[in-house]
Formats: C-alpha cells, structure tokens, sequence
C-alpha cells in the first residue's frame, strides 16, 4: 500500500448527509436482506468417470470447495477455510485423473485435498502465488503457474510438494497450462512482454525441457488450448478472423485451421470424450447459447439457446450429458445436467430463495442506438412496471467485458422502485468482436464515454423518464466512466452518480495496481512514460472542477485492482474544489464487495443517494 496517503475505514461526506428518506420505502415483497442472500454456485468442474462435481460455493463469508453426486443430492464441504473471492477472478477445481484428489488454489497457494475428505496438503509452499494447477495423466505429478521474478511461470511439482522443477523461464506471462493425454508434453498460453496484445501457444517438453511456440501472430491472440483426447491436434480460440472463434492446429504445429465460421464470439468450449464434438458457449447479443461443434467440419448445432448464460461446459465421459452452469435476468447462478442429444435439462442446484422466486423480474429488451460519431452501441433496458419516472445508466466494468443476460439483482431492485435501467456495452466490450472491442484502444475517456451520455439521451426522450431526473452507477471502469461523464458532459445530462471502487487518475492507478492490471492498461493505452498525453486526457481528476452534480464514492481498502487512494484522491480533488460528495469506504474488501454486511450497506447508500436526487 502506498505510504502517502493513510487508508483508514471511514465515511465523510461535503454536503448532504446519507440519511433515509422517511416517505420511501423498499417495494413490496422486496428487502436488502433478500437481494443479498444468493449464495452464489459456480466454478464446478465434472469428475473424469462422470459421477461427481466438484464447485465452489459462496457462503458462510467462504469460497468453499464442494463435491455433490452429478444426478443430484446433498453436496460435501471439502474445505472449510478457503477465503471469500470475487467470482470473475477465481477458478475451477481440477480432478486428478484417477478421479481421487482435487487441486484448488487457497490463500494463495495450490492445495490437493482427497475427493473423499480429508484435510487439505499445500504443494506449492516451495513458491509464491500459485495457481492453475494441471494433472498429469499419473495423477501424482502436477504443473502449476507461479510468480517468480515478476512473471508467470510453470512449474513442475507432486501431490506430496515436492521440490518444484522449471518448466518455463521466458520473460513474460505463461498461463493455462495443459497436459497432453500421455503426459509427454504440454501445452500453455504465452503472453511475451514485447506485444502485450499477442497471445501464442507454446508447446513443452516435459522429458527433455524443450519449448516453442506453435503459434505466434503478432497482436493476435490465442488462447484456451485443449487436448484432443487422442493428442493429435489442439484447439484453441483466437480472433484472427475477426472474432474470438474456434480453431485448430496439430500438435507438432502444422496444419492450423479455423473450425467454426460463426461470425460470433465464443466463450468456453470442451472435448467429447470420443473427439467427435465440442460443446462451446457461442455469444449472441450478451447471450451465451450452449452449441455442439462437429470436430470436423465445425458445423454448428444448437443445443440450448434463448435469453440466458451458460458457463463452463462439461462432458460425461459417455457423451450422454454435459453438465453447465447457467443463469438468466430471471434466475441465479446454478448447476444443470444437460441431455446432449436432446437438451433438456435438469436443475441440480436450487439457489434462488422462495420469496424471491415469487417476485415479478423484469426481462430487458435489446437495442442498439447511435453514439455522437454515428458507431451503433448495443443495450439492455429494464423498464420498471410502474415507473418512478427516474432512471439509472449503468456502464459496465472492464472496459472489454460485456453486460450480458445474467442474474443482476441489484439492477432489479431498482426497477422494482420504479427506475428504468439502461445497460450499455460501449465500445470496447467484449461479446461483439474484435474490432469493437478494440475501438476504445488509446482512447480511454473519450468515445466510450460519448457512447455512455448517447445513452442519457436515449433514456431522457423515453416518455415514462424525466430528463431531469437521470443517474449514473458504475464500478471499476464503470465507475471511472462516471467520473468521466460528470466531469466531461458540457450538457449536464447527469443528476448525480455513484462510483464502486472506480478511478480517476490513471498515473497514480497504473503505479499503485497489480502486476496483471498494470499489464493490461499498458496493452489498451501504452506505458506512461511514452503515453503521457494519452495518461492525461484519459484522467478526469483534471477537470474536477466542472463536476456539478453530486457524487457518492465507496471503496474498498483491500482493493489492488483499482487502488483505493484513487478513490481518495478524486474525493480529495472534490473536496479541495467545494463539490458535493457522500465518501465510504470498507475495511478488508477487495475489488468486489464479498462481504454481505457491506454488500447491504452500499445498497443501502445508493439507494438513498438515488432516492434524494433522482426521486422528487
């Protein structure tokens, strides 16, 4: 943490204080309790002779890991200490082949526990900041990812923590390492630190040491090789043709081929056991359809698709069943077994608590709308049964990630009060290939930005909305797009805006961040020291002293994504500038509010900051 500026949990506030509205109240049927009490099912991982399913769950302030039987019943705790985590920075549990050990990360390092119980081994106290564990086909032999000299490499260790062995020492980043059928080589992604925006896949060795790479495009990115189960041949998604679609190459490197012709995004996808099919999640408008690929011709076929997510697709060993996780706007997170011929499904997991299940969700509607340079900028909107006449635009966080058709029961509360909600996935998201995702490269701040205030406008000439009456709510980018918004906008569209561990000043966000998100900055806007102006113009803290519409900031102490002193610098620079502002922040969380006290406690503030401003 940086010395210079002390970080203490605190609430401060320049103007309005935070206190309920007595006259409001939450809707009926509807309470903070209810809309944090999901326990979140996810990262599950199918048992290699398809009788078990391993997952983390999200509860009892725990990311737990579980094993439950894969036609359903009660589920086993395996671990009983494993910290809470943010669910988009976790990973799965990997079975050993034998189907007798897991390897989960926890507290930083890799630990094997027994499928059957028992208490968990480290086999990484040799290393630091371990994870992604692969199995060798031994089931006693691992590789793992580790920080070593301000990179990832691998290495090569055992069940008991054996004295690790190298397997990689090029500078740069080498992740998602996998095994080969016969365990003789294995195959991992390559970042190299000369283009941050490539890619490649290496192949290695594991008896001689040996590495190349097998594929390497500059400013091209490959990326989740897998095995095919006889080992000849590799694929992998890459967007060299335009989007992120499946490809294939043989192990020795030769005869690389793109497989699927979807003009979409893929997501995930696996091998069936027989190397006839790949069950894949295909992108279509933020939904994530489950679809089977023929391995050969790479035709497509739809298994499940509609209004929904699913998330990591697994294959019985039979290829009778492919187990998913999957949730809509209308239902959480949970565990589906999947017919592969016909289908249908069956829910596994049961997380959505009855009085919330009784609730009227609102499903969104899909549409485009013009941005101020005429770009077509994709959105969900929730419209509210009983408007309030008020409404929230929401940007995502990222920037190339996407607001997708999942479970947001916060965005539901709100219309649920009567706001309309407006979710756009401005340029940069994810989900709409490459070149929209790469459309807000060095441009930070500015056209994303004016495709956030399109939105504002969109919302305002809505008839149940007050122009007057429009908020802005994001967190991580989406909280920096509303500093940018409130600081930028020479129409003041903005009625106020809350920012959820969000930034201001790039400078001081890129020098006090992780090594990762240091990275990734630098891959969308270049380093400082030779990107200077971009650094400046992508800073709103700059123009702190044309924001004129309040501000609510919270942040989280243990934050090393967005640093919290960015928070409280940009408060410092209201403060200094006499602007109105409400300033909270939260001892021991991180990038990502886990813990459920806080999660009710800032519903609670941007709830009744909205209220106060938005609601007459």
């Amino acid at each position: 943490m940086h010395e210079a500026i002390k970080m203490v949990e605190k609430y401060e506030h320049q103007g309005w204080p935070s206190l309920a509205r007595p006259d409001l109240h939450p809707p009926a049927g509807w309470s903070h309790a209810l809309v944090t009490a999901v326990n979140r099912v996810r990262h599950h991982a199918l048992s290699p002779n398809g009788d078990r399913i391993a997952f983390i769950w999200d509860r009892d302030a725990r990311s737990d890991l579980f094993v439950m039987p894969a036609a359903g019943g009660w589920p086993q705790r395996l671990t009983v200490e494993r910290a809470p985590s943010v669910y988009w920075a976790d990973e799965q549990p990997r079975w050993s082949p034998d189907g007798q050990w897991l390897a989960v990360t926890l507290h930083g390092h890799v630990q094997v526990v027994r499928a059957a119980g028992g208490l968990p081994r480290n086999v990484s106290q040799a290393c630091s900041g371990a994870s992604e564990a692969a199995w060798l086909p031994d089931s006693r032999r691992l590789v793992l990812a580790v920080e070593q000299n301000d990179s990832t490499q691998l290495v090569l260790t055992d069940r008991l923590g054996a004295m690790p062995r190298s397997l990689t020492q090029a500078a740069g980043d080498h992740t998602n390492p996998q095994a080969a059928p016969d365990g003789s080589k294995l195959v991992c992604v390559y970042a190299p630190r000369a283009d941050l925006n490539c890619l490649a896949l290496e192949l290695i060795d594991l008896q001689s040491g040996a590495a190349h790479l097998i594929t390497n495009a500059p400013h091209q990115k490959d990326s989740q090789p897998r095995w095919s189960p006889d080992g000849r041949r590799i694929a992998f998604l890459s967007q060299r043709a335009g989007y992120t679609e499946i490809w294939s190459i043989a192990a020795d490197g030769s005869g690389l081929q793109q497989l699927t012709h979807a003009g979409a995004d893929f997501a995930e996808f696996a091998w069936s056991a027989d190397g006839r099919q790949l069950a894949a999640t295909l992108n279509r408008n933020g939904a994530l359809d489950l679809v089977l690929v023929d391995a050969g011709s790479g035709t497509i076929k739809d298994l499940r698709a509609g209004r929904g997510v699913h998330w990591r697709p697994a294959w019985a060993p039979a290829g009778t069943f492919i187990t998913v996780e999957y949730e809509t706007h209308l239902l959480p997170p949970d565990l589906y077994r999947i017919d592969a011929q016909s289908g249908a499904s069956t829910q596994l997991t049961f997380s959505n608590p009855a009085a919330l299940a009784a609730l009227q969700l609102r499903e969104p509607e899909q549409l485009t709308y013009r941005s101020r340079d005429g770009l077509e900028i994709p959105a969900l909107l929730f419209r509210p049964a009983q408007p309030n006449g008020a409404a929230i635009l929401y940007p995502h966080g990222g920037p190339n990630s996407q607001y997708i058709c999942d479970w947001d029961i916060i965005a539901q509360y709100f219309v649920a009060k009567g706001y309309a909600w407006l979710a756009p996935n401005f340029r940069g998201s994810s989900g709409y290939g490459a070149q929209f995702e790469h459309a807000n490269y060095n441009d930070w701040g500015n056209g994303d930005m004016q495709d956030c205030l399109a939105g504002v406008r969109l919302l305002g000439a809505l008839p149940a909305v007050d122009a007057q009456r429009i908020g802005i709510s994001g967190g991580s980018y989406g909280g920096y797009m509303t500093a940018c918004c409130l600081s930028r906008d020479p129409d003041y569209l903005l009625a106020c805006g809350v920012s959820r561990y969000g930034d201001a000043n790039l400078y001081s966000s890129w020098a006090q961040c992780n090594r990762d998100v240091r990275l990734y900055t630098e891959m969308m806007v270049g380093h400082p020291a030779r990107s200077r102006a971009m650094y400046a113009t992508a800073s709103p803290i700059k123009e702190v002293g044309q924001v004129r519409k309040p501000v609510l900031v919270l942040h989280g102490l243990d934050d090393t994504v967005v640093p919290p002193e960015s928070s409280e610098e940009w408060v410092d620079a209201l403060r200094r500038a006499g602007k109105t502002f409400e300033y909270k922040t939260y001892a021991g969380e991180p990038h990502g509010f886990l813990k459920r006290e806080t999660q009710m406690d800032a519903l609670a503030r941007m709830e009744r900051f909205f209220d106060w401003y938005l609601v007459p």
